[in-house]
């Protein structure tokens, strides 16, 4: 599915963690405090959560394949919002819009997979598409690196990027009919109760690199616009390593996964805190982050189908909006925290976030942990 890891790309590589690579040119524009990044990015994510929502019921339904152009529609308008933006309150409003495709664009592209791949091979396309992110982060920081000036033209391509991607997703997908399996994919959300409490403090955790990483490199780190960029590169790359996450489940099992991935990206953002200017410990910490984050987004996919194979789609779109509002209450609370204390501090408070959820994790996942549960099918 290369059109559907393109649509993971732009929607959540792109049009979602965009604002967090030209934090530092949005700042020095529009006078952006930390505190008002972190309301922005914030108020992004929880509109994630109201399309992911609106594309779990769609999914439930049959309407996937509406759920999957409500995410190109919102990404490219989104995109083209701030590319245009004249102000603070437009540029948020932009990053409000931009941050809502990838809620709808999950739940849809698990479906699309569920109906167009076979079961066996189902749990490594999910991994692979869900792996866009990191394509999407590596094309971000290259444009970055290229025009670093040329921001506005960047979100306008954005735009473009999410209307194509998503019509090529759409015409290699063999689409369920509108309606089908309504009563047969029916979730009870405590059913996941578990694996949402550590995805919603995952979530928290990551909010450090993801909204304030590049502005850490810059200040205090004090690097060169060119070098973050590079770095943000790095940091993309690694996440398409995440790809192995469906084959890394088979392997060791849900909670080995989870918790590897959830410490490792710990380990990374303190690392990033204590050594934000030396550009080698940057590279490996961001690379250590991009990789552990896309292989937590892939084992939620694993870990929501294991536990309701019937509503696979569902359930992701469910874990994925613990994950999400996780990541808004991250980016306000360590927004504040880094205007009281330092961003280092806030890097470190973050750290903590994804170890608590490692731990949390281990205790959770007890009954899904064995590898061979992880090989079983999803669907």
């Amino acid at each position: 599915m290369p059109w559907g890891a393109a649509v993971i790309a732009v929607t959540y590589g792109l049009a979602r963690y965009g604002f967090g690579l030209h934090l530092p040119r949005f700042r020095a524009e529009f006078g952006l405090s930390s505190a008002a990044a972190g309301g922005i990015a914030a108020g992004g994510y929880l509109a994630y959560c109201l399309a992911a929502l609106l594309g779990r019921r769609w999914a439930a339904r049959g309407r996937a394949r509406s759920a999957l152009w409500l995410a190109a529609g919102t990404a490219a308008a989104g995109s083209l919002l701030v590319a245009a933006a004249w102000s603070a309150p437009a540029l948020t409003a932009g990053v409000l819009v931009a941050g809502t495709g990838a809620g709808a664009a999950t739940p849809a592209l698990v479906a699309a997979v569920a109906a167009t791949v076979p079961p066996a091979a189902g749990p490594r396309a999910q991994a692979v598409v869900n792996s866009g992110t990191g394509a999407g982060v590596v094309v971000g920081g290259l444009l970055v690196l290229a025009v670093p000036e040329a921001w506005r033209a960047a979100w306008a391509g954005f735009a473009m990027a999410a209307v194509l991607a998503t019509w090529g997703a759409d015409r290699s997908t063999r689409w369920a009919a509108a309606g089908d399996g309504g009563r047969r994919s029916r979730l009870r959300v405590r059913e996941l109760a578990r694996p949402l409490v550590a995805a919603t403090v995952a979530g928290a955790g990551c909010a450090g690199v993801w909204t304030f990483g590049r502005d850490l490199l810059a200040d205090p780190g004090g690097l060169a616009d060119g070098t973050t960029g590079l770095l943000w590169c790095v940091l993309g790359a690694a996440g398409l390593l995440g790809g192995i996450s469906g084959d890394l489940v088979q392997r060791v099992g849900l909670r080995a996964a989870w918790a590897g991935a959830a410490a490792g990206t710990a380990v990374a953002t303190v690392l990033l805190a204590v050594l934000p200017g030396v550009p080698w410990a940057a590279g490996v910490a961001l690379a250590v982050f991009g990789c552990g984050f896309v292989v937590l987004s892939g084992v939620l996919i694993a870990w929501g189908a294991q536990v309701v194979p019937a509503a696979a789609a569902q359930a992701a779109a469910v874990l994925f909006t613990g994950l999400t509002v996780g990541q808004a209450a991250g980016s306000l609370v360590l927004g504040l925290v880094a205007g009281g204390a330092g961003a280092r501090t806030a890097f470190v408070v973050a750290a903590g976030l994804l170890l608590a959820a490692a731990t949390v994790t281990e205790r959770a996942a007890g009954s899904v942990s064995r590898p061979a549960a992880a090989a079983g099918r999803p669907r």
